[in-house]
């Protein structure tokens, strides 16, 4: 089971506002996903992002819970940079006030986090790290271009067996401001409302 607070967001969610563009955009993470359930094999999906410090860690790990949500078994899901830098720490408030359990594991220029959906579920390792990192699958997984700037600064991925672009609006654009914390929560709920559609299509 979820976290409850994490459960109780997630009814909070309506993924019926998505626009039929922006779904048409989904479906391809849902058919990877759906091809590896019909065929009973693991689901990797790697999100990518220039800096692996925002958007990639936020759909690493709505995505990670929304599998537990739907009982989907067997998904892995990971993320990376074109380089490595830092979690932005508003990324890891943003998910605790969503009902994540957020640990400091190493203080560093690059913390490592413990990042808690479940009481009984392995815990995400969230740091920054570029997408050829030895913490990331070399082959048979989906990489998911979350941001424009990668997708076009990468257009080989090495042993990824599938390329999806689903880019989003980097919330980066309002660090040092009044409306900080609002555009970080919109950003991730507006993450967790389209994965809530990609797993909501899945049938096992």
């Amino acid at each position: 089971m979820l976290f409850t607070e994490i459960d109780q967001t997630i009814k909070g969610l309506n993924p019926e506002s998505i626009s039929a563009e922006r779904k048409a955009v989904l479906q391809a993470l849902s058919d990877f996903i759906q091809s590896k359930v019909t065929n009973g094999e693991e689901i990797r999906l790697n999100f990518i992002c220039t800096h692996n410090s925002r958007r990639s860690h936020l759909t690493q790990i709505w995505a990670q819970a929304m599998a537990h949500h739907f009982g989907i078994k067997n998904v892995f899901c990971y993320s990376g940079g074109t380089e490595g830098t830092a979690l932005f720490p508003m990324v890891a408030k943003t998910l605790q006030e969503s009902g994540f359990q957020i640990e400091t594991i190493a203080e560093s220029n690059n913390p490592i986090y413990s990042i808690k959906y479940a009481d009984n579920e392995h815990p995400i390792i969230g740091f920054s790290k570029s997408l050829n990192d030895n913490f990331n699958p070399k082959s048979g997984f989906a990489a998911i271009m979350t941001c424009s700037q990668a997708d076009g600064a990468c257009p080989f991925i090495a042993g990824a067996e599938k390329r999806i672009p689903i880019t989003f609006e980097d919330p980066k654009a309002f660090d040092n401001t009044p409306q900080q914390a609002e555009k970080y929560k919109e950003r991730s709920l507006q993450i967790a409302s389209e994965l809530l559609f990609v797993f909501s299509q899945i049938k096992y």
